[in-house]
């Protein structure tokens, strides 16, 4: 779902470029899609992703859209008096975010003979399909999922046999070191809602508006890869997109692009931070919404602003402990989520094709481009874990010293899933997968398994 996982940031004006984050390009089967999502504690947006890219702008925007997350471009410099044309100086590089691999046996991998590896097997048996339909990623991945499709998926025995065979584990660790990182976690919720506003159900879900621009820089700027501007056109100008105030106040045109009416403005904020979801009609049919685009402006937690006003403790800054907090505070609260300038939007997703591996794992998709399967998906921070990778994970559950290991699948990312070691886990569909989404905050430690045959991934 990927959704709003992103880091807190202010809304000030300014044009904004914005790193991996695809939440969230339009989710689908063959396209990357954005997750999902950021998440309060840890809750995190997912990705950025449009498949609406403006190629090109003049030269003196991108020299002033800057780089890795999301930052306020300087006002332009006065136009020096000098007869010809000021040079375009290309903008720093975007850092880079290091992380190192270290092969291992895989009796390093804690709990790895214990772990029902099949059960991971449908997550990736699809993102193969994904994998070698890309251009870029189908020499690697194409002989071990060539091999994967002689596999008898449901022996135990003969999946752990193919990872061990054709894969070698990658302990991941920071340019300083540390193996250890946080694991936080995400859910697909459920909403009740209408497709016509009535007293019940009145807070609009949006479908991405005409007037957002989403400019890919790469082309110009190709250490820029991943990084979006995001804006609207007001005269001669490309300006910031309207943020999370201006949108629920009606400023922002959006007459027309309602997709669904939602009952809780807290639900449906919580929506937007997962990325994607159900709605159960008030004719009793359910929809699924997934992650369109975004308004470009970076995630704030409100769950941080609460704890530096001192409204609640950490402990109690959970999705669970906001929404207590919005129901005592019910005139207080469309300030506090106004905090957040972030904004996502959804559109319809279909369901998949009946027989399909789709269709067996039936989760959200994810910034693979590939549904998700709960328990089993991971969404992480590209540019240190390739996305389709499988990933072993050896973490915690909720609120406890229970060890949580098993065989994941890279398929997801997050705009606050930043770090070597950072990952977010899909918990699932439903109330009890979002309360021990809610709860995780655990450390964890993550080994990449790459084929054999390859050098290491490069940070």
């Amino acid at each position: 779902m990927r959704g709003q996982r992103g880091a807190p940031g202010s809304s000030g004006g300014g044009l904004r470029v914005c790193g991996p984050i695809v939440h969230h390009t339009m989710p689908t089967a063959s396209s990357n899609a954005t997750s999902a999502s950021s998440r309060i504690h840890p809750i995190a947006l997912r990705p950025f992703r449009s498949s609406r890219v403006v190629p090109r702008l003049a030269p003196w925007l991108v020299g002033a859209a800057l780089l890795a997350g999301c930052v306020t471009a300087p006002p332009p410099p006065p136009a020096p008096p000098a007869v010809a044309p000021p040079a375009v100086v290309p903008p720093p590089a975007a850092p880079s975010l290091p992380a190192t691999y270290r092969p291992v046996a895989w009796s390093a991998l804690p709990g790895w003979d214990d772990d029902p590896v099949e059960a991971a097997w449908p997550a990736f048996r699809v993102g193969c399909k994904a994998l070698v339909a890309s251009p870029a990623k189908q020499a690697l991945w194409t002989p071990a999922c060539a091999a994967a499709a002689t596999v008898d998926g449901d022996n135990p025995a003969a999946v752990r046999a193919f990872y061990q065979t054709h894969f070698i584990p990658y302990q991941v660790q920071a340019a300083d070191g540390s193996d250890t990182g946080r694991i936080t976690g995400y859910y697909e919720p459920l909403l009740a809602g209408s497709r016509t506003r009535t007293a019940r159900f009145s807070v609009p879900l949006y479908t991405a508006p005409d007037d957002l621009l989403t400019i890919d820089l790469t082309e110009l700027y190709p250490e820029l890869k991943g990084k979006r501007l995001r804006g609207r056109v007001e005269g001669r100008r490309v300006i910031p997109y309207w943020p999370r105030a201006d949108i629920e106040t009606g400023r922002a045109p959006l007459d027309g692009k309602t997709l669904v009416y939602v009952e809780d403005p807290v639900e449906a904020f919580f929506l937007q931070i997962q990325g994607s979801g159900r709605i159960k009609l008030d004719d009793g049919s359910v929809m699924r919404v997934g992650y369109a685009d975004q308004n470009g402006h970076p995630y704030r937690s409100i769950g941080t602003v609460l704890i530096d006003r001192g409204e609640l403790t950490l402990a109690q800054a959970s999705m669970q402990g906001i929404r207590a907090w919005g129901k005592r505070n019910a005139d207080k609260l469309p300030a506090l989520l106004d905090e957040n300038p972030s904004y996502v939007f959804f559109r319809d997703v279909p369901p998949p094709e009946p027989g399909t591996l789709e269709a067996r794992i039936d989760g959200p998709f994810g910034a693979l481009g590939v549904p998700l399967l709960r328990q089993r998906a991971l969404a992480v921070d590209p540019r240190s874990i390739p996305l389709g990778a499988p990933v072993y994970l050896a973490t915690t559950y909720p609120l406890s010293t229970r060890p949580l290991q098993r065989l994941m699948l890279a398929q997801d990312t997050g705009g606050a899933i930043r770090g070597a070691v950072r990952g977010d886990f899909f918990w699932g569909f439903g109330d009890d997968a979002g309360r021990e989404a809610g709860r995780m905050r655990q450390d964890g430690r993550m080994w990449i398994l790459w084929p054999k045959d390859a050098p290491p991934p490069k940070p």
